[in-house]
């Protein structure tokens, strides 16, 4: 095989999209269509910022993180968790191209922000905990596999500027 095809194969595995199960996909539009935005993204922000302490570095401007309860009843916190849950709108929205929906959200955080990419991960496994909260018995385990798979393409689209 010549080598410019072999590179061209490797080029072309890169850009394949994700594929989606029609239970995936299914089960993604049911979890943000019931999931109260204002609750659960507030929820799993503060839960990141308490657990991953060093988390609150980038968010220095939000005034008083000092302990759990100033973190939860901060205003800020609560505004950018539910900002960051409506921004999973539109990967629900694109599930077939969410690296190039979040393109311009992965270099303002990598460049602008100075975000530590592992803090992606560490929010969505967060959210997955405060999501399951609120579903109960409804979040099985194939319904957390399809949430996971989700994030997991969430999180690394957003990681993608810094490699």
């Amino acid at each position: 095989m010549p080598e410019n095809s072999v590179s061209a194969d490797l080029q072309t595995e890169s850009h394949k999209m994700v594929e989606w199960t029609d239970f995936e996909r299914d089960t993604i539009q049911d979890i943000f269509s019931r999931i109260e935005y204002d609750v659960v993204g507030p929820a799993a922000l503060a839960r990141c910022l308490v657990v991953y302490p060093w988390t609150q570095r980038y968010f220095g401007g939000f005034g008083n993180l000092y302990n759990a309860a100033a973190i939860k009843g901060n205003p800020m916190v609560s505004k950018h968790g539910t900002t960051i849950l409506h921004g999973l709108d539109r990967a629900v929205k694109n599930m077939d191209d969410i690296k190039n929906t979040y393109a311009e959200l992965s270099v303002l955080h990598s460049e602008k922000l100075h975000v530590d990419p592992d803090n992606f991960k560490l929010l969505a496994d967060c959210l997955t905990i405060v999501v399951a909260a609120q579903l109960g018995n409804e979040f099985t385990g194939e319904v957390q596999a399809a949430f996971q798979k989700f994030l997991a393409v969430v999180v690394s689209s957003l990681g993608r500027q810094y490699h």
